[in-house]
């Protein structure tokens, strides 16, 4: 059984409320007796009780991570700049995996308001995703992450979408390619679809027809980009071109196009978005859309934990990062 204050203001012959004022590093001990105090608690193998310290203080110094694929290079990124940061500031993180399904999302929210984390970070699922139009200030600290409606007066931190669909197609354009195709997800995700509208914008502003044929609308499972793409293969009508809406999706394109026995950029061209680790690899040189993954996990990290530390005066902030082009072999 672990060693309590109690019992350390036993065997010291001091009070419960002396021995629990030096373990807290408050005023008030003398320092001779806080030494004392500290050196029995290590013989006596004691750790603090996070339950007990949370009840008094109302707070657990934990926070909640909710993605939607931990199996996408992109989040661990955003994961490991939103770990780092709360560890600088003394908190510790219950990641959360939802696998892109709405229902598991809403399940592991409620699991981490009833564990009364401090704050949750978010990145959802769709549009359509619990708490992204809850109305009013939620029960708890809330910063959405790489995905986020604007105008909800709701903090986030996100990139410009659309400005990154357009630079992608733009640069296919600008490379020659004209039966340009669009690959998204399923058609209420926020982010594929303001990314769809950058792709829209360059076609139109260039004057080339949007061939609805070539927009086309998936899932992220690991074979859903090969899958579209060899069917417009094997009918005989496919693009010159791809622009995946991630990278994820994009190395699938790519295999498909391999599988098909057609070569990379010589008969269709890719293009990714997200500059995942994978994108630079000598046998892939993936031509993408970076967007700063990292940092964008440590600035959603701060945002929440001053609107967990400071709530009377924490103001919602709406952050949009840039991307940034990153051209290689594939496009």
């Amino acid at each position: 059984m672990n060693a309590t204050i109690k019992d350390i203001a036993r065997r010291l012959d001091i009070s419960y409320a002396t021995v629990s004022r030096a373990l807290n590093d408050c005023y008030g001990v003398h320092p001779k007796t806080k030494e004392k105090i500290l050196k029995m608690a290590h013989e006596m193998n004691y750790h603090p009780n996070a339950i007990a310290r949370g009840l008094v203080s109302r707070r657990t110094e934990t926070i909640g991570l909710v993605i939607p694929d931990i199996t996408n290079p992109f989040f661990p990124e955003v994961a490991r700049g939103i770990e780092d940061r709360a560890e600088e500031k003394g908190y510790s993180v219950f990641l959360c995996n939802t696998n892109w399904e709405q229902d598991r999302e809403a399940r592991y929210l409620s699991l981490l308001r009833k564990k009364q984390v401090d704050g949750v970070i978010l990145a959802p699922v769709s549009d359509k995703s619990p708490l992204v139009n809850e109305q009013g200030e939620s029960s708890i600290p809330l910063v959405f992450v790489s995905e986020a409606r604007r105008g909800l007066g709701k903090s986030y931190v996100t990139i410009d979408n659309v400005q990154g669909g357009y630079i992608a197609t733009k640069h296919l354009i600008q490379k020659g390619y004209k039966r340009i195709s669009f690959f998204g997800a399923v058609e209420d995700e926020l982010t594929s679809n303001e990314r769809y509208q950058g792709f829209a914008a360059a076609m139109k502003e260039a004057g080339l027809k949007e061939m609805k044929k070539f927009v086309r609308f998936g899932d992220y499972r690991l074979n859903t980009g090969a899958k579209l793409i060899k069917g417009m293969i094997d009918k005989g009508d496919y693009p010159d071109a791809v622009f995946a809406v991630n990278d994820f999706f994009a190395l699938s394109v790519i295999q498909g196009i391999r599988e098909s026995g057609l070569s990379i950029p010589g008969d269709i061209a890719v293009i990714g978005f997200d500059d995942i680790p994978f994108a630079s690899f000598p046998e892939i040189q993936l031509t993408t859309i970076a967007q700063p993954k990292y940092q964008m996990g440590r600035i959603a990290a701060d945002i929440l934990l001053e609107q967990i530390n400071n709530k009377s005066v924490a103001e919602k902030k709406e952050i949009v990062l840039e991307t940034e082009l990153i051209e290689r072999k594939t496009a």
